[in-house]
């Protein structure tokens, strides 16, 4: 791709010729990698004209850097790096960028960094036993027709829908869906003005927090829980409170007085993927009234049921409006898609709609339109039931497997879902165990960000069957179990 004029500037405070000049911005870009090998560079013409300068200037600049082996020249096709160019790298360029002068100690006036998150493996598709949570299967993905319903979001009679701004509203399509389809599923009714499209389900958590809590305001939160919601919590400033489950998600009668909000997970507990009984739901909306609290529910992965149907969301229950739904395509389609939603009361919605169009807008108008031909078109559904089967086969060679072991699964969904949370022996640091079997080809989430404090626990881990086939998995839980003898 050739290089175009307009990211050539001239520096009126240089100290040389013009020659000389664009020789350094050249030389200069070629030896930090910012021009690369074979590209080609504007014509002389061009750039003259777009620097206001004599062509021959420009010529006589290039005639330069080639005899200096930077760039070459093509028979009448023009000038491009040279193959053989000198570089070197970026950090040994000195006076090329300008230096930062700000004390961003003090410009920086709260601190987004430093909390406890799992470490992701961007590239975990090049190991060969890839345990990782959330990441999608490609071979279950149904590409052919989500490539489909993309052309058809693009094309002419979808020109409103891709190009429109949205402002606080939503596609209608795609709500129409939620509203009819994926909500009375989980035993929700709901109107389209009580729905609100998110980028994900971590901006619907975001959303919610902002709007509930502040400095004055109190927060409870599962223990161990998603790590995203102690960072979500820490911005806000609120009072925080950690509450200790046990093997049916959160005891309502260890939440502490003084609550605002409540953030759960009772469907699908993260992460030890535990279901809360229905009786400690009844309980939790009773005290929600009682004390005048709301409660965020994190709904995911319901889709994934393929034991016996999940366990009615907490929202179905509530009869006061009480509790903030939260759901995500994200989970169940692919991460990057990055669509989830909001539902709640009018009151509530409106102020999410609110905030939503204050920080983003909203989330892309072609791929809410694209979602919703492939959840609409019935793609969706079908590709549900295709990864259900395969799930439950994964999770019958995994508990096979970790039966051979001296781990021990700690959390298992008895409706399904797409992996278990492991308890290794006491002596097992799951974070070094991870860096060990990574070295192996074996990818794992080490448990300890899932904890609240610095003194958790550090001998759980996550271990997904969701990315990795069902002929893999017996060598790769043979791999972390050898580890875990040599440790």
């Amino acid at each position: 791709m050739p290089l175009v004029e307009d990211t050539f500037f001239l520096d009126p405070n240089f100290q040389g010729t013009l020659q000389s000049q664009i020789q350094q911005i050249v030389a200069s870009a070629i030896l930090a990698g910012r021009l690369q090998a074979g590209e080609k560079l504007p014509s002389s013409r061009k750039l003259a004209e777009h620097l206001g300068i004599s062509r021959i200037t420009v010529t006589l600049a290039y005639h330069e850097l080639v005899a200096d082996d930077y760039i070459k020249s093509a028979n009448r096709s023009g000038y491009y790096v040279s193959e053989t160019a000198p570089m070197v790298p970026l950090p040994a360029i000195k006076g090329e960028m300008h230096k930062d002068t700000v004390d961003w100690t003090k410009a920086v006036q709260r601190d987004f960094t430093g909390g406890k998150t799992v470490k992701k493996n961007y590239n975990w598709r090049s190991y060969p036993y890839p345990f990782m949570y959330g990441q999608p299967d490609p071979d279950l993905f149904n590409q052919a027709s989500w490539r489909l319903c993309a052309m058809q979001a693009l094309g002419k009679k979808e020109f409103d829908s891709l190009t429109s701004d949205y402002a606080e509203q939503d596609d209608p399509e795609l709500i129409n869906f939620i509203a009819r389809h994926t909500l009375p599923r989980r035993g929700i009714l709901a109107r389209p003005e009580q729905i609100l499209v998110t980028v994900g389900a971590q901006n619907a958590l975001w959303m919610a927090a902002q709007i509930l809590l502040n400095e004055r305001r109190a927060a409870a939160y599962e223990n161990p829980g998603y790590h995203g919601i102690r960072e979500i919590l820490r911005h806000t400033g609120c009072t925080q409170f950690p509450v200790e489950i046990d093997d049916q998600g959160l005891p309502p009668d260890m939440l502490p007085d003084g609550l605002n909000a409540l953030f759960i997970t009772p469907s699908h507990q993260c992460p030890t993927t535990t279901t809360m009984p229905m009786d400690r739901r009844r309980e939790l909306l009773r005290l929600a009234n009682e004390r005048n609290f709301l409660i965020v529910e994190d709904d995911y992965e319901f889709e994934m049921s393929f034991l016996k149907p999940p366990s009615p969301a907490l929202k179905s229950l509530d009869e006061d409006g009480r509790v903030i739904y939260v759901g995500s395509f994200s989970k169940s389609l692919f991460p990057g898609l990055r669509l989830g939603y909001l539902v709640g009361s009018e009151p509530f919605i409106e102020q999410a709609r609110a905030l939503r169009l204050a920080s983003l807008r909203h989330p892309p108008g072609y791929m809410q339109r694209t979602t919703a031909y492939f959840l609409g078109l019935g793609h969706y559904d079908a590709m549900i039931k295709r990864m259900r089967g395969v799930y439950q086969k994964r999770r019958q060679v995994t508990a096979q497997a970790l039966a051979n072991t001296e781990m021990k699964v700690a959390g298992r969904a008895s409706f399904g879902g797409s992996g278990f949370w492991v308890e290794a022996p006491e002596r097992v640091d799951t974070e070094v165990l991870r860096h060990r079997l990574a070295d192996n080809g074996v990818l794992i989430e080490a448990g300890n960000p899932f904890f609240a404090g610095e003194d958790s626990p550090r001998n759980f881990f996550r271990l997904a069957y969701s990315s990795i086939s069902s002929e893999r998995i017996p060598e790769g839980i043979r791999r972390i179990s050898q580890a875990i003898k040599e440790y």
